[in-house]
């Protein structure tokens, strides 16, 4: 996985991520579209939660490193991110386009969700099958708590569940994906940088 660079001398592109299912995301797309991130200069950084994007932010762009800086967040965190990029420098009441401009990028709820509606639930399932993870995705789905919740609901639950899951199953939904049906912010992103 040759775009799971860290930040070094060669580095001209932040992709500022907030955790490590996303950064496989990132890098599966962009190997299915035959681009070589690490060659290209571009490091994708998972940050270890929105909370931690300002201090990236000072560390990469204009005030420190002065890379060229993208990025993907959860909607919940879009506030986090916001403010953040306003505290650095990159504009004052920043809008969703805003941030689109500037190379950040929101998933409705999260990037789980966005692959699991992009792919639809019984593409997912069958993925799950195909890992030998439908026996305890069944399990799942007859707990009291999720027995009346949406299959995508379960899914969502699922991958985030059991310790590496969410990072596993980030890259084989990605690769499961009919390319023209990459979600929105994960096709943007990699178009910006």
């Amino acid at each position: 996985m040759q775009a799971l660079q860290s930040v070094d001398g060669r580095t001209r592109t932040a992709v500022l991520v907030e955790g490590v299912s996303d950064q496989h995301a990132v890098a599966a797309l962009a190997e299915r579209h035959s681009r070589d991130l690490a060659a290209e200069a571009i490091a994708i950084v998972p940050i270890g939660g929105a909370q931690a994007i300002g201090r990236f932010l000072e560390l990469y762009g204009p005030h420190g490193l002065d890379l060229r800086l993208a990025g993907l967040c959860d909607a919940g965190e879009e506030p986090d991110f916001k403010r953040a990029l306003e505290r650095a420098g990159f504009g004052s009441d920043l809008t969703r386009g805003d941030l689109e401009r500037l190379g950040f990028y929101v998933c409705v709820e999260d990037l789980e969700d966005e692959l699991i509606r992009a792919l639809g639930a019984e593409s997912v399932v069958e993925v799950v099958d195909a890992e030998g993870d439908l026996g305890p995705f069944r399990t799942l789905q007859k707990q009291p708590e999720w027995r009346a919740r949406t299959i995508e609901e379960q899914l969502r639950r699922f991958m985030g569940s059991g310790g590496r899951r969410k990072i596993r199953y980030a890259r084989l939904l990605v690769e499961a994906l009919d390319l023209a049906d990459v979600p929105r912010p994960l096709d943007r992103l990699l178009g910006h940088v």
